[in-house]
């Protein structure tokens, strides 16, 4: 059994930062093979990508978030990391932690294996 367990969610004024983290545990998971991702999904909108880093390191940002956010990974201690800066009202959102065994940066939520159960992330105006 795979596990994902974000952490580092809360409340934070408009530019403010944020880290999140992401810690992966199972008995048969590899993490070091495996992509990971950030999404987020806002009340009433669609879970969306946020971004990615491949096993080798690779990033992709989205749009919204480029410049703004840097997603890394410590693979020593089986986490994934997003520091979210010059946090803006719409970035408030759940924000889930992903893992995909492909091992590459996919933005497609359907390449993602197993999924955190989200942390929320709340920025005031």
């Amino acid at each position: 059994q795979v596990q994902l367990v974000e952490s580092g969610g809360g409340l934070v004024q408009a530019g403010g930062s944020l880290r999140l983290s992401c810690a992966a545990s199972g008995r048969t998971f590899t993490f070091i093979r495996y992509g990971m991702g950030w999404f987020r999904q806002a009340p009433g909108k669609e879970r969306e990508f946020v971004a990615a880093i491949s096993w080798n390191g690779a990033t992709y940002y989205a749009d919204s978030v480029k410049g703004r956010n840097t997603i890394s990974r410590d693979n020593a201690k089986n986490t994934v990391y997003l520091q979210m800066n010059s946090l803006k009202p719409e970035d408030t959102a759940v924000y889930y932690c992903a893992a995909n065994a492909g091992g590459g940066v996919t933005t497609y939520i359907g390449n993602y294996d197993y999924w955190g159960q989200g942390a929320q992330v709340t920025v005031s105006s």
